[in-house]
């Protein structure tokens, strides 16, 4: 599919090898661009291709034909489904956000570095 763009989600397990092929050169004559959710999908809306490889979870895949029902969007993988997403209802958010119902705490030392990490990739976004 020369014509298609690559678009990878930064926790698909095929992001690293993509980001050493482009590296290499391997897709110099196509695009490939590696997002987050909401990057993917104002990408493929901007953008003036109309097919697109997707790798990421494939529930992206509806809402993405859904606002660009004149593109064409094809999984990396059919199989690309993640177990723990689908675990996530609005019954069980509402209960989190409202009820305060499972809340995770780690030692303070992990918080320190994950806040410090995104505190870093805030600061060059």
């Amino acid at each position: 599919m020369k014509d298609a763009e690559f678009v990878i989600h930064p926790e698909c397990s095929c992001t690293t090898p993509m980001m050493y092929d482009v590296a290499d050169g391997s897709f110099d004559d196509q695009k490939v661009s590696i997002l987050s959710t909401e990057g993917m999908l104002n990408h493929v809306k901007e953008s003036k291709a109309k097919n697109f490889v997707v790798a990421t979870e494939t529930g992206i895949l509806y809402k993405m034909r859904q606002q660009n029902p004149d593109k064409k969007f094809i999984p990396a993988s059919e199989k690309a489904e993640c177990q723990y997403m689908k675990m996530i209802t609005l019954e069980k958010v509402y209960d989190a956000l409202v009820n305060e119902k499972n809340i995770v705490t780690v030692p303070k030392e992990i918080a320190d570095k994950a806040r410090l990490a995104i505190d870093r990739m805030l600061a060059i976004s």
